[in-house]
C-alpha cells in the first residue's frame, strides 16, 4: 500500500480497479465460505443455534412490549380539575386515589374554604368539578356557573384543643360561653363557613366583642395552630379537626347551637359534557363512597 502526499497531508492511494468477472468470483466465494462456516456450526454447537433463536424470540417479545405500552400511551386520559372546600379534606384524597387507580384519569384539587372559592369561581376561575358546601353550590348554581348538584356528606361543627390539654366543659351553651371567656386565644376562619357560623354563635351568646379580642384568623388551618400551641380553642368542622396530628376534638357545638353543612358536588356548566368529570362526581357520591366518609367523621347523605 502506498500513499501521496498533498499540502503535507497523507492520501491512501485508491487500488486498482478490480474487473466485473474477478468481482463477481470473489463474491461467490465469499459466500460459499460463509454457508460451509454455518453448517459447521448447526453440526458442532446446536446451543448456539438455540440461543439465537430465544434471542430473537426475546428481542420479538421485547418489540410486541413495547409496541403494548405505547398503544397504551397513546389512549386518551383525561385531567380532571376540582375546586374544594377543606371541609371534605380527610376523605377526598384517598376517594381520588381509588378514582385515578380504576379510571386511568388524573384528578387535581385546589383546596380553599368554600366562601373564597365561590368568590373566585364567581369571578370567572373555572375547574370541572366544584366540591363546596352544600349552599356556595347553590349560589354558583343561581349564577349559571355551575350544574347538576350532588349531596356528599355532611359534618357538625365543634371544638378542638392541642392534644394532652385540659379539655373544657362545652355540655350547654351556658358552659360552651363559659370556655370561650376563659381562653386566652381562639383560633376559627373569618372567610370559612365554620367561622362565619361561629360569629352568629357569639353574637348569640352576647360575647362577640370578648371574643373577637383573642381570635387567632386563619385561612383554615386551625388544627395547625392548635397543634403548634398558637391557639387554646380552635373552631371548625370536626372532621376537619380530628384529622389533624396533636388536636384531640372536645366535642361537638351543644344542642341548639349545632349547625349541620352539608357538602355537595357539581360539574362546571362549560364541562356537562365532559364524560371524565361526570364519572369522577358519580364515583364520589355513590354508596360505595359511604365507607371513606365514615372513616374520616363524615356523615354520608
Amino acid at each position: 500500500m502506498d500513499f501521496i502526499t498533498e499540502n503535507n497531508v497523507h492520501f491512501e492511494r485508491a487500488a486498482p480497479p478490480v474487473s466485473m468477472t474477478a468481482a463477481i468470483r470473489i463474491s461467490l466465494k465469499l459466500l460459499l465460505a460463509a454457508r460451509k462456516r454455518r453448517q459447521a456450526m448447526r453440526t458442532r454447537k446446536p446451543w448456539r443455534n438455540a440461543m439465537r433463536t430465544s434471542a430473537r424470540t426475546a428481542l420479538a417479545a421485547g418489540f410486541a412490549i413495547t409496541a403494548a405500552f405505547a398503544a397504551a400511551g397513546t389512549a386518551r386520559a383525561d385531567d380532571i380539575k376540582v375546586v374544594s372546600t377543606i371541609g371534605v379534606k380527610p376523605a377526598l384524597p384517598e376517594l381520588v386515589a381509588q378514582f385515578e387507580r380504576g379510571s386511568g384519569h388524573k384528578v387535581s384539587i385546589v383546596w380553599g374554604n368554600a366562601a373564597t372559592l365561590k368568590s373566585r369561581y364567581l369571578e370567572g376561575e373555572q375547574a370541572d368539578v366544584a366540591v363546596l358546601t352544600a349552599a356556595a353550590i347553590d349560589d354558583l348554581t343561581k349564577a349559571g356557573k355551575v350544574v347538576g348538584r350532588v349531596d356528599l356528606a355532611r359534618s357538625g361543627m365543634g371544638i378542638g384543643v392541642k392534644a394532652g390539654a385540659a379539655k373544657p366543659d362545652i355540655s350547654s351553651p351556658e358552659a360552651l360561653k363559659r370556655a370561650l371567656l376563659a381562653a386566652k386565644s381562639i383560633a376559627y376562619s373569618s372567610q370559612g363557613a365554620s367561622g362565619i357560623y361561629f360569629v352568629t354563635v357569639i353574637e348569640r351568646l352576647g360575647i362577640t366583642a370578648e371574643v373577637k379580642a383573642k381570635h387567632k384568623d386563619t385561612a383554615g388551618a386551625v388544627g395547625e395552630l392548635l397543634a403548634a400551641g398558637e391557639a387554646d380553642i380552635g373552631i371548625q368542622q370536626i372532621p376537619e379537626l380530628a384529622a389533624v396530628p396533636g388536636v384531640e376534638v372536645v366535642g361537638p357545638f351543644p344542642g341548639e347551637l349545632q349547625v349541620i353543612t352539608v357538602f355537595s358536588a357539581a360539574l362546571d356548566s362549560k364541562a356537562k359534557d365532559n364524560e371524565a368529570a361526570k364519572a369522577f362526581v358519580k364515583f364520589i357520591s355513590a354508596p360505595a363512597a359511604a365507607a371513606a366518609y365514615k372513616a374520616k367523621g363524615l356523615d354520608p347523605t
